[in-house]
């Protein structure tokens, strides 16, 4: 899940085309920082960790008080006005949105589940509390899928094909084609193919990264979700997980070690438990 906590702080600086559009730049910066991408990816893995036996409607409502307690606890984090205003009322009801911050969030529904049918409804549940549009929910499942399908080794070629055929994305297109066209956009259609397209042709979780912040327009989210995908495919290099925690604060750290404690009671099968690749 840090991947995509990584993602965002390392995309923060270049958002709206702040930056060349290149895959040249410096990974950290004094101006990467986290924004609302990484907090509301910690509120869904706290209410996400505690979902064992418990019905829809108790983990929407976990996933509403969490991401609520969250974002409130955070309010400055760049979130959109309409979002802001969820956050801040009072029993929030869903408002059909198709925003991209759906997807940005589900990481931890990709890690948390056995099976692909449980993590797809788990991150669907996660985009329904206030993205209820169908291509709100359809990016948080593709990018949980995607998760899913990466932490249990399947290839690329494999991701790439059922998440064509799941969620008709067209992924035919490059990054080198993507790049020119592609202006600041906070949809999911116009995200997610971005976000393959930027995994897909990746080398290494760095690589993909860079990727995905060469693409430009909205960077910060498309390197947090290429981010949290590349992590389970990849793992992640100590010495890049160790300076974005420097750059998180006590309470979203700790909630990131209980994620990782988590997951290596409860699966100890999945590759990168400790999101690490070894050291060479």
């Amino acid at each position: 899940m840090i991947g995509a906590l990584l993602g965002d702080m390392i995309g923060a600086p270049y958002e709206f085309d702040r930056g060349n559009k290149t895959k040249e730049f410096p990974l950290f910066s004094r101006t990467s920082c986290f924004t609302d991408d990484s907090v509301m990816t910690i509120a869904v893995a706290e209410a996400l960790m505690n979902a064992d036996g418990k019905s829809d409607e108790e983990i929407r409502a976990a996933l509403v008080r969490a991401m609520q307690k969250w974002g409130r606890r955070y309010p400055n984090a760049g979130y959109g006005g309409r979002f802001i205003r969820w956050l801040f009322t009072e029993n929030p009801q869903p408002n059909g949105s198709f925003g991209n911050g759906s997807a940005m969030r589900a990481s931890a529904a990709g890690w948390l589940f056995d099976d692909l049918q449980t993590t797809q409804h788990m991150a669907a549940l996660t985009a329904a509390v206030s993205h209820n549009h169908p291509e709100g929910i359809k990016g948080a499942e593709a990018t949980a899928a995607a998760i899913f399908m990466a932490r249990n080794g399947s290839s690329m070629a494999e991701i790439k094909a059922y998440t064509a055929q799941e969620f008709q994305y067209d992924l035919s297109r490059t990054c080198a084609e993507l790049r020119p066209l592609n202006r600041h956009d906070e949809t999911c259609q116009v995200t997610m193919p971005l976000v393959f397209a930027a995994f897909l042709e990746s080398t290494g979780f760095e690589d993909a990264i860079r990727n995905a912040v060469s693409l430009g327009g909205d960077t910060d989210t498309i390197a947090c979700i290429t981010g949290s995908i590349a992590e389970a495919f990849y793992g992640i290099p100590a010495e890049i997980a160790a300076e974005g925690k420097r750059r998180l604060p006590d309470d979203m750290l700790e909630v990131l070690e209980k994620f990782r404690l988590a997951l290596a009671a409860d699966h100890p099968q999945i590759r990168h438990i400790g999101h690490l690749i070894p050291e060479p």
